[in-house]
């Protein structure tokens, strides 16, 4: 994959993001015993509403990441990265991503939630400095992991 580059996704692109999510997320399905909400989203109004950046990997849609900006920070909706292109850098990419998103906009924080029983996202996010902050029982069964992390505000800061 050497030719990565964003879009910004839109009405015709709802069927695609579908798919994808879809794809992304059946891992989980046995390991949660049901299909994790983000299979179960309304893509059209989530097109409309959230900012949805599409990832191209030479021509092809292989990722997404889904964000929305709230007073203080940037909060990550959905990251899906297609079976046969994860773990290939493609997660660290959209969260850097998200990451230079956020602070464009002026935003120090991002934050986000999984399900805990997604043990290797969890991992993920620890490992680019996603710190948990609480955890608790899923109404669906299971535990929901709020997760979140300060950036550096990129700005250099000169004592007088």
């Amino acid at each position: 994959m050497s030719n990565l580059s964003f879009r910004k996704a839109g009405p015709p692109d709802v069927e695609a993001v579908r798919s994808l999510v879809r794809a992304a997320y059946a891992q989980w399905v046995p390991v949660i015993g049901r299909e994790p909400l983000p299979m179960q989203a309304d893509y059209e109004k989530a097109v409309r509403t959230h900012e949805i950046d599409l990832l191209h990997a030479d021509g092809h849609l292989v990722a997404l990441i889904e964000v929305f900006a709230a007073v203080d920070h940037l909060f990550i909706e959905n990251i899906a990265v297609l079976p046969a292109h994860q773990g290939r850098g493609l997660g660290h990419r959209l969260l850097s991503h998200a990451e230079t998103k956020a602070i464009a906009m002026g935003l120090r924080e991002l934050r986000l939630l999984t399900n805990q029983a997604f043990a290797t996202n969890v991992r993920l996010y620890q490992s680019v400095g996603f710190r948990i902050d609480r955890t608790e029982p899923h109404f669906g069964g299971g535990t929901t992991v709020y997760m979140s992390k300060t950036l550096a505000s990129g700005l250099n800061e000169q004592a007088s």
